[in-house]
């Protein structure tokens, strides 16, 4: 047999030679795109934001989020986005952004009887 040969970690003889080991190199996770993580608990009617982890793709994020985010069987449903397919508005802009929401009165339930009977409304 010709090549080199480690017995590094108590494991045998292992070549080494043509074999990407990955030493000198520290894999980067900033390279991972950010997802926005949001859990949908037992009794909740909404999915509610409750944190952010970095993966490399979709299916990994899915399954870390799980992990992470309900590992005492908190949720029934997890979504998962990437952070920059996210766009929002910013809290310092509230008052034009909104303002036109403001003229429309008739939209609020104010000016109709809601029955009891009628949940989550």
């Amino acid at each position: 047999m010709s090549g080199d040969f480690t017995a590094e970690g108590g494991h045998g003889a292992v070549p080494t030679e043509g074999v990407e080991s990955g030493l000198g190199q520290k894999p980067s996770r900033r390279t991972w795109p950010l997802y926005e993580v949001f859990v949908r608990g037992k009794r909740g009617l909404n999915h509610v934001h409750v944190g952010s982890l970095h993966a490399a793709d979709d299916e990994m994020a899915l399954h870390n989020a799980r992990d992470v985010y309900t590992r005492r069987n908190e949720g029934v449903s997890i979504w998962v986005v990437k952070a920059d397919h996210i766009t929002a508005s910013s809290p310092a802009e509230k008052d034009p952004f909104f303002a036109p929401a403001g003229d429309k009165v008739y939209r609020h339930p104010t000016f109709y009887a809601i029955p009891e009977e009628v949940p989550h409304l």
